[in-house]
């Protein structure tokens, strides 16, 4: 397969786990009021790796000791983020967790600075400073204080940059659908564990929760991690954060048709400013002047 037509093919497969994940968000939201938030996350990562076992069962020969640090250190940020934006949503509504969740697309340069010292463009800076403008319209009421949902989804968006800048360090030479079965167990493991420490364990799982557990599986958690681990070892990684983005965008088109989200001014010039400094900090609307001039 030629190059330009594999990297075609992967940036499809991130917009596509981008669309998939929008439409979670309110689906989480409805099952967590039923279901506590790291039961039904071990939930969803202990099937979801049973789902790809199944269907890529001939490649589990290809796992080694090499996999399985490189998966560890990824599947705890995997964790961290959907654990702490699991719990922010109890606390928030579904279109601000998928915007402030998206700011991960502004840190991931700044981290890569603290990480290898290339230093972000000056571009970038403008965009972190627009982004938290916007955080602010988005998550400060009146006394300007924000409430616990919206500063937990805010961390969630930190861990899911260090877990892009993971992949992307260590994706390049590894099945990416072995990577994230690592991933999904090592997650799984640590959400059964807090689990039983913190959160009352159902005896049984409420006859509501079927379908939407299904979906989330198959679909949000095994099907569309396994696209971004594939799309993401064929794009750089901030291409890759771009497309992965717009997640917010499809996370409150979803919430407003489905959820019933009224979407205020306040809340549309923060998800604008927000999406606007992820466009800056990736170069798009640098490459939008370009093009025009």
């Amino acid at each position: 397969m030629k190059q330009a037509t594999r990297q075609t093919l992967a940036k499809i497969a991130l917009f596509t786990a981008a669309l998939i994940w929008g439409s979670s968000f309110f689906i989480v939201k409805n099952t967590v009021n039923i279901l506590p938030p790291n039961v039904l996350l071990s939930i969803r990562f202990f099937l979801g790796s049973m789902v790809l076992t199944f269907v890529f069962f001939n490649r589990l020969k290809k796992i080694n000791r090499e996999y399985w640090i490189s998966g560890s250190l990824i599947g705890i940020f995997l964790f961290l983020g959907y654990c702490i934006q699991t719990l922010g949503l109890v606390g928030t509504t579904p279109g601000k967790n998928a915007f402030l969740t998206a700011v991960y697309c502004v840190i991931v340069p700044f981290l890569y600075w603290a990480l290898d010292r290339t230093k972000p463009k000056n571009d970038q800076f403008l965009a972190a400073f627009i982004c938290i403008v916007g955080i602010g319209f988005v998550s400060l009421d009146a006394n300007l204080t924000m409430v616990y949902g919206d500063a937990l989804t805010l961390v969630s968006g930190f861990c899911y940059s260090f877990q892009i800048v993971l992949i992307a360090k260590f994706a390049k030479d590894k099945d990416p659908i072995m990577l994230t079965l690592i991933q999904f167990i090592v997650a799984g493991v640590l959400s059964w564990i807090t689990a039983l420490i913190f959160e009352p364990i159902p005896s049984s799982l409420p006859s509501e929760s079927v379908f939407p557990l299904i979906y989330l599986v198959v679909v949000a958690t095994a099907g569309a991690l396994a696209l971004q681990n594939v799309g993401q070892k064929h794009t750089d990684p901030s291409s890759a954060a771009i497309i992965l983005s717009l997640e917010a965008v499809f996370g409150v088109l979803f919430s407003i048709i489905f959820y019933g989200e009224q979407l205020n001014f306040k809340l549309f010039l923060g998800f604008a400013l927000i999406f606007i400094a992820i466009l800056i900090s990736e170069g798009v609307i640098k490459m939008i002047n370009y093009k025009n001039t």
